[in-house]
């Protein structure tokens, strides 16, 4: 078992990437096309038909799959050794890949406000 030191490092590098691949899915261009899909097909059908379609328009729901792989690819555990320190593991990388995403989002958010203030202004200034 790694010191409790390096499975916070672990913990807070492992969120990066689950948090880049949820965000991109969810929300870029580049997935705009299927994105579109799953959110029409999301909106009608059976119930699970629904739900799973939904999972790939919600970055929280899509952290948790992300989150899964993650952990299968990396043997990442959390204070425990056995099965639980998987589980402890998994929601402890949502949480923290949800805090990212979260961060992420306000900062664009303020970058495009900064951006249209300046073209409004840069307008003013041209009459």
């Amino acid at each position: 078992m790694m010191p409790l030191s390096a499975q916070i490092t672990w913990l807070f590098l492992l969120a990066i990437p689950t948090a880049c691949i949820a965000w991109t899915v969810t929300h870029e261009e580049i997935f705009k096309e299927p994105r579109e899909y799953c959110i029409k097909c999301s909106e009608k059908g059976s119930l699970l038909k629904r739900k799973f379609f939904y999972l790939f328009t919600c970055e929280y729901c899509f952290s948790h799959y992300v989150t899964v792989a993650v952990l299968f690819f990396s043997g990442y555990k959390l204070l425990l050794a056995d099965w639980r320190g998987y589980i402890i593991a998994g929601f402890s990388l949502v949480w923290i890949a949800n805090f990212y995403m979260s961060l992420y989002a306000r900062i664009k958010t303020d970058i495009k406000k900064e951006k249209v203030d300046i073209s409004i202004k840069e307008e003013q200034l041209n009459k």
